[in-house]
């Protein structure tokens, strides 16, 4: 059996007071449009329970290629230049490693 690679990547937002309707327009419509790039796995955004105005992007690529060809695109510029001025900070990035239930043995 072959190993499968899954890249994770994790994007922790924080909007600027007043600014949570606007930010979560833009990251919703990056997420819509970025389940459709070749090699998008899953895409998810979720809002926090409590911290307002804190929103999570969860990005599954099916590789480190096509996650790296994903960030020099025009869905993820347009996100990352209408994002930046609703956002208090720098947005929150990480890459994470896969763990299945199979690696726990």
């Amino acid at each position: 059996m072959s190993e499968v690679e899954i890249i994770v990547v994790a994007g922790l937002y924080q909007a600027r007071s007043g600014k949570e309707a606007e930010l979560a327009a833009v990251l919703s419509r990056y997420v819509v449009l970025s389940r459709s790039v070749t090699g998008a796995r899953n895409l998810d955004l979720v809002i926090s329970a409590s911290t307002p105005g804190r929103f999570l992007v969860i990005e599954k690529w099916d590789d480190a290629d096509a996650q790296r060809r994903h960030l020099d695109s025009d869905i993820m510029v347009t996100m990352a230049t209408q994002s930046t001025p609703l956002l208090s900070g720098a947005p929150d990035l990480e890459l994470y490693d896969v763990i299945s239930a199979h690696d726990l043995d």
